[in-house]
């Protein structure tokens, strides 16, 4: 029993450790966006500044002469947009794949896992050509409609619709429920977890997306934040406490959206190792 809760103790005690060590670089970085300039790289390191420059820093960032508050918005209506239609698009695959029986659904459901261990790198030229085709290159549509699949959103929502009993949904048709309204009313109910971790992940993939607006836009007032951040490290690359209130500004709503969602992931995990 003693060795038991030594183990435990060890083991909690390193996990503390290594968690500092992960948080360390963010609360240095949210330190220097409050120093002046010539405080940034003292050493050894102020973690507390001795001179508060946070203001300035941070009116500078958004109202200087790099639009990003314009980046910003972008970047918000983008996720949010394609978050959304990911996780109704994945959502209702997997319903599809676990719940309604139709000839080929399992070579279909393994044939579209397979499109996952494609490279993106691979289909960027045809996903270029296409999209100048249909006239969304240098859209936000284009942006969203290149996030909206996806295959991993599929792949782990399909788990959890396979955890619903099948007499549930049976009883549903007796009282002559269809398949939309199983989907909406019992279903999405059922897989909450499972949808705010994707909701998550999603979210976060698509905020941090560089390489995406990269390509596919051309005009600098339908800039993502990804690249403004870019265009703001040309203009202010070596102003360290404003690239540091700018890379804060940036990881804000990735914070939020964790913090509103946590819950429903840790019960995802949770009911996840449970079996039966």
């Amino acid at each position: 029993m003693q060795s038991v809760r030594a183990s435990r103790l060890f083991v909690t005690a390193l996990m503390g450790i290594a968690g500092i060590l992960f948080i360390l670089p963010f609360i240095w970085m949210l330190s220097a966006s409050f120093k002046p300039e010539l405080e940034v790289m003292t050493y050894p390191i102020q973690w507390i500044p001795k001179s508060w420059n946070m203001l300035e820093n941070y009116t500078q960032v958004w109202s200087g002469t790099v639009p990003f508050t314009l980046y910003y918005l972008n970047s918000i209506k983008v996720t949010l947009m394609a978050t959304a239609l990911s996780l109704v698009i994945s959502a209702m695959a997997a319903y599809g794949f676990s719940k309604v029986n139709f000839k080929g659904r399992e070579a279909m459901f393994i044939l579209v896992l397979a499109t996952y261990m494609i490279p993106h790198q691979a289909i960027l030229v045809p996903q270029f050509m296409m999209f100048r085709w249909l006239g969304l290159f240098d859209s936000h549509l284009g942006l969203v409609l290149l996030a909206a699949s996806g295959v991993l959103g599929t792949f782990l929502l399909r788990q959890f619709f396979m955890s619903v009993h099948n007499e549930i949904i049976e009883s549903a048709r007796i009282d002559g429920a269809n398949h939309w309204i199983i989907f909406f009313r019992i279903g999405l109910p059922l897989v909450k977890p499972a949808l705010a971790t994707y909701m998550i992940l999603r979210f976060i993939w698509t905020w941090n997306d560089y390489q995406n607006p990269l390509i596919f836009l051309r005009s600098d007032a339908l800039f993502t934040l990804q690249l403004g951040i870019r265009k703001f490290a040309d203009f202010n690359g070596e102003f360290y406490s404003l690239m540091m209130a700018g890379a804060v500004s940036a990881i804000l709503p990735l914070l939020i959206i964790f913090i509103v969602g946590q819950k429903q992931v840790i019960e995802g995990v949770a009911s996840g190792s449970v079996k039966g």
